[in-house]
């Protein structure tokens, strides 16, 4: 690549026209890779927080005849929680699921905290619109449970019988309690199906995660990211950057195949050169680019959809604009 390089700089005049479009496209597959990384870096609930972006909202009528016409769809029903078999926590909420994550690192340190343990407590239950109901997987949901954290922070002696195996008495221990009450409306990300005994259902699908929250959009991605805003937008940033360098080399070289090199050097003939379409005496040809027509309505088609692109990068990625991107600091035991 480099002797290539070298010989579109080259004082003879010569120019590799496929050395410009080349370099673009390196830099945006990097570009492309740098917004892959970070957004990694969120973990599973990266592709959670697209999800809640994107998912189609539906009525739970109709959630039902998307379960009745036996082509399964994934989308979002939105209404209050209910059941019959809620259980109460410390201040007595009627709770129809509770997740309680245990974190650990070594004494000391200030790097990230490392999952032991996860407890999952979920009754049936469902979410009714109106006189509408539709029954929810609970025992399905994992990292799709969105809802604000309640942490605990301490050291694994506080926790007596309860710490966990493995993890030194003296280790930082923080304890993040998720869980949502019959007094909340939510939404519910899914697939609806019929269960065996004909009742509305609605759980995970077509390699989709079950996902219920109890926020307003800008909140749960918030939640998601974990306050960390700066790396959410530097990935929407990256992601946009390697989609609009991307489509600058095609066009560069769609417009290198179709008219010749725009960029080759002329001062290697001692005489005099026009380039084709800039003499605007010329019969027929005209200033800037009319002499190329197609070549303007490729850079013109080309604004357009990176516009587009760039848009849906970040609806994707967030959701929108987030609120208080400050992050709360745990409570103590």
């Amino acid at each position: 690549m480099s002797g290539r390089f070298l010989r579109a700089l080259d004082s003879t005049g010569t120019y590799d026209p496929g050395v410009g479009p080349l370099l673009l496209a390196a830099a945006g597959v990097l570009a492309l890779l740098t917004a892959v990384l970070v957004q990694g870096r969120f973990g599973p609930r990266a592709r959670v927080g697209r999800l809640l972006a994107v998912a189609p909202r539906v009525s739970i009528a109709e959630a039902a005849r998307l379960a009745e016409a036996g082509s399964p769809r994934y989308v979002r029903v939105d209404g209050r929680l209910d059941s019959d078999e809620a259980f109460e926590d410390d201040a007595h909420r009627p709770l129809v699921v509770r997740r309680t994550t245990l974190e650990t690192r070594p004494a000391g340190s200030s790097g990230a905290w490392r999952e032991v343990s996860v407890n999952l407590e979920a009754v049936p239950f469902v979410v009714r619109e109106g006189l509408d109901e539709i029954i929810v997987e609970g025992t399905a949901l994992a990292h799709g449970l969105v809802v604000v954290p309640r942490e605990r922070s301490g050291v694994a002696r506080d926790l007596g019988d309860g710490a966990p195996a493995g993890v030194a008495p003296d280790a930082p221990v923080r304890m993040i309690v998720e869980h949502a009450s019959t007094v909340e409306h939510a939404a519910v990300l899914g697939v609806p199906r019929r269960d065996a005994d004909g009742r509305l259902m609605i759980g995970p699908g077509l390699g989709r995660p079950l996902i219920l929250t109890t926020l307003e959009q800008d909140e749960a991605m918030r939640v998601l990211t974990g306050g960390a805003a700066g790396r959410a937008r530097l990935a929407v940033i990256a992601l946009g950057a390697g989609v609009v360098l991307l489509l600058l080399a095609l066009l560069w070289g769609l417009a290198d195949a179709l008219f010749g090199s725009a960029a080759t050097v002329l001062a290697a003939s001692p005489e005099p050169t026009l380039r084709p379409g800039s003499d605007t005496r010329t019969t027929g040809a005209g200033p800037g680019l009319v002499g190329a027509p197609l070549l303007a309505l490729l850079i013109v088609l080309g604004i357009a959809l990176v516009s587009v692109a760039a848009s849906i990068a970040y609806v994707r990625l967030t959701g929108g604009p987030r609120g208080n991107d400050k992050e709360q600091p745990p409570k103590p035991w």
